[in-house]
């Protein structure tokens, strides 16, 4: 591998620019996002599918599409563990191959059975892969790129998703028949594959190397990463760690870390009740009460997705410029908008045929804001010591609430297709107002910085 420099001294940690290791670093555990949007969405192009074959009630619909999220749980419970045990690059190894056998096994399942089992191992890499990803990109980019950086995971995110719904619209015309379900959810093993390979020219995380002892590995690698600052970032990480034994390595939910567990717990939880992802799952079936076909609807997902990807380059664009805090507020008011408009035309039943717009107003507001945020913030606000833990607990939280919502969003529709929609408006006026009281802005800062100011002594 080479190091890019630019001509220019620089002096301090944060005005260090990317180097091409870390552009490829970023590439290759963002494909992680990737994988995690394709096996996320693809489930609403075989929900209907899936539904006659195994004779799905509303009900088991929602045990079937949840089951990959109740997975998500396990994978963040224990993806900070592993990422700290063994390594972030060995953990993401593994995942990979937790990708292609849950896609292998989805493909193949010969009863509902063992596609929930296949689904319920998706779940786990999509969750340790929401936690070992953006703590890799944040641990390796420099703080004035940490942004757009981290965001580089969740573009992949929504390039999945809008991969799937396009591979679901292909497969769909090519009349496959009782199959189709079948290639649709199978394929992801194309990219599956190709994450593992990539995974073999990453370096491991430095300050994973220097938590673990191993300076002069965590040396190399940082003259890779950070080129000309690589000493001063050297001691700075060093001197985090230090003071974290100085303080006695206190457990994640003591007071010492009370600001950034609040933090994430919170904004994992109203990034749910935005509603995303229960949308995104069911967005089919959505379509489909609005009196869309088939094809459609399919056709509207694309363009749903497009809307998705659009908005997160845009949000990557800028979001070390406008900040975290100014883009959480923007989309808390545009969502809100958004959503109250769909619950209206559930409830009165009229002008149905423009669900699109608002959908897409929806996702748009969604994507350059919370969508774009949440695993950018989440990799910050934690020291290095904990910061596997309060990755892993706001991905833990944020599937948690993302399994029960999806769970029973069938079920609420069913009785009223306007219900949750209500729900998700509400949340996001909450959100407005929670984020501008307590949420602090954290872009520019290093992440020692970080925790210097949100660590309560």
């Amino acid at each position: 591998m080479h190091v890019v420099r630019g001509e220019s001294t620089v002096t301090s940690v944060a005005d260090v620019r990317p180097s091409r290791t870390v552009v490829e670093c970023t590439i290759a555990a963002a494909l992680g996002g990737l994988l995690f949007g394709f096996d996320t969405a693809v489930i609403s192009g075989v929900t209907h599918s899936l539904s006659a074959l195994y004779e799905l009630t509303p009900s088991s619909l929602g045990f079937t599409v949840a089951i990959a999220l109740w997975g998500t749980i396990v994978g963040a419970a224990g993806g900070g563990y592993a990422g700290d045990r063994w390594g972030r690059r060995a953990s993401l190894r593994a995942l990979a191959i937790l990708f292609i056998v849950s896609s292998v096994g989805c493909a193949l399942a010969w009863d509902w059975m063992s596609f929930l089992l296949s689904r319920f191992v998706a779940g786990v890499a999509i969750g340790a892969s929401s936690v070992l990803g953006p703590m890799y990109i944040a641990e390796i980019a420099p703080a004035r790129w940490r942004g757009r950086m981290v965001g580089s995971f969740q573009l992949m995110i929504v390039f999945g998703i809008l991969v799937a719904y396009f591979s679901n619209y292909m497969v769909g015309t090519l009349g496959l028949g009782e199959t189709e379900w079948r290639w649709k959810i199978g394929i992801s093993a194309v990219p599956a594959v190709l994450f593992f390979a990539i995974l073999f020219r990453i370096p491991r995380s430095p300050r994973w190397l220097v938590e673990r002892g191993r300076i002069d590995e965590a040396r190399e690698v940082l003259a890779l990463v950070a080129g000309p600052v690589a000493d001063q970032e050297l001691v700075d990480i060093q001197q985090s760690l230090a003071s974290d034994r100085v303080a006695g390595n206190q457990p994640l939910f003591s007071r010492r870390y009370r600001i950034p567990v609040m933090l994430a717990i919170t904004l994992a939880l109203f990034n749910q009740f935005s509603g995303i992802n229960p949308t995104l799952y069911y967005l089919n079936d959505i379509f489909a009460k609005a009196g869309f076909d088939k094809v459609s609807g399919d056709l509207q997902a694309v363009a749903i997705g497009l809307t998705n990807l659009s908005f997160t380059i845009l949000a990557m664009c800028i979001i070390d410029k406008v900040g975290r805090k100014k883009l959480l507020l923007v989309g808390s008011v545009g969502t809100f908008v958004c959503m109250s408009a769909i619950a209206t035309l559930f409830y009165t039943g009229a002008y149905q045929n423009l669900l699109l717009w608002p959908l897409v107003g929806f996702v748009a507001f969604f994507a350059v804001s919370q969508g774009s945020v949440i695993w950018v913030y989440i990799s910050e606000i934690f020291p290095n010591s904990v910061r596997g833990k309060g990755q892993s607990l706001g991905s833990f939280t944020h599937w948690f609430a993302c399994a029960m919502l999806s769970n029973f969003f069938p079920v609420v529709a069913e009785y009223s297709a306007a219900g949750p929609f209500v729900f998700f408006a509400t949340m996001m006026a909450l959100q407005f107002f929670v984020v501008m009281r307590f949420f602090p802005e954290t872009k520019g800062f290093t992440l020692e910085e970080l925790q210097q100011q949100l660590e309560t002594k």
